[in-house]
């Protein structure tokens, strides 16, 4: 057992997620723009609240998943490393007669992710706040502490200027945390079931295929894609859903090959050996019978 997986599983962590892309969103008309184009609730967010949501096609096909978190005089938008570019394009696309402005701090700021059972009580240690309720967030002298995290363990995500960066990852060093390699933090990730946007979650998926409705608002008025999101409400069901899933064996399925499970069609999307079961773990979509 790796000394990064260990560290998420029964202590604590950290991650570089610096990669992520960090969009600003500002002007008047920034609520009203998002709550438009994205899947979730906006414009009744809090500055210190935040939410999951997906930027849908007229199709209601997911383009991008990004969180949103909101502050008193703008929107911080922090997505997968390849959509940075992607749902930078998405939203400049809508601005039209809109008073909205829209920066990429990406590169001037850093993300780290401090995850794991022990990941509040070292915050703690060092006079940092442990936001609770999902996607709430906090400040920390210059650094912003939000409550989600990439594997799916307790933990929170933090923002700060890039220059902070090095002090603190040595900080939560120096307090026992160990560096997660990108390979053990999706290990975590698949184990706990938690898809991410690439890899399992696809631009021809559906909201409802994804099993992930916190990103889904069913009580806005009309945005990009809810026609269809609504259609198949009221049908009551889609076709598959992606669900975590152990396979028998120690063989790793590669990504797109089909199995059966408990007698229905499934497509693979991932897998890994789980250090902490010994079992085949996978995220996949199966067929609804």
């Amino acid at each position: 057992m790796s000394q990064g997986y260990q560290a998420l599983r029964q202590g604590t962590a950290w991650l570089d997620l610096s990669a992520r892309g960090r969009i600003v969103v500002r002007g008047r008309d920034r609520a009203r723009l998002l709550h438009n184009i994205t899947s979730n609730e906006v414009k009744k967010l809090a500055p210190g609240g935040g939410c999951y949501a997906f930027l849908l096609n007229p199709q209601g096909r997911i383009q991008a998943d990004l969180v949103l978190l909101c502050f008193e005089d703008h929107f911080l938008i922090d997505t997968e490393p390849e959509l940075r570019e992607k749902v930078y394009q998405l939203i400049k696309r809508y601005i039209i007669a809109d008073q909205v402005e829209l920066e990429d701090v990406t590169a001037q700021t850093a993300c780290i992710g401090l995850e794991g059972p022990g990941a509040a009580a070292m915050l703690s240690h060092f006079g940092g706040p442990t936001p609770e309720a999902a996607f709430a967030h906090q400040p920390w002298d210059e650094i912003t502490v939000a409550a989600l995290t990439f594997t799916g363990q307790p933990g929170v995500r933090l923002y700060c200027p890039a220059v902070y960066e090095p002090s603190l990852q040595r900080q939560f060093e120096t307090g026992g945390a160990s560096a997660a390699t990108p390979e053990e933090a999706r290990t975590v990730r698949i184990e706990n079931g938690r898809p991410r946007y690439g890899e399992e979650i696809r631009d021809t998926s559906l909201p409802q295929e994804t099993a992930q409705m916190h990103a889904v608002s069913f009580n806005k008025g009309c945005y990009l894609g809810q026609e269809i999101v609504e259609r198949i409400r009221a049908q009551g069901r889609v076709n598959k859903t992606l669900q975590r899933v152990e396979l028998e064996g120690e063989e790793l399925p590669e990504a797109g090959s089909k199995t059966t499970i408990e007698g229905a069609e499934a497509e693979i999307m991932s897998a890994v050996l789980s250090p902490d079961s010994g079992k085949v773990v996978a995220l996949a979509y199966v067929r609804q019978r």
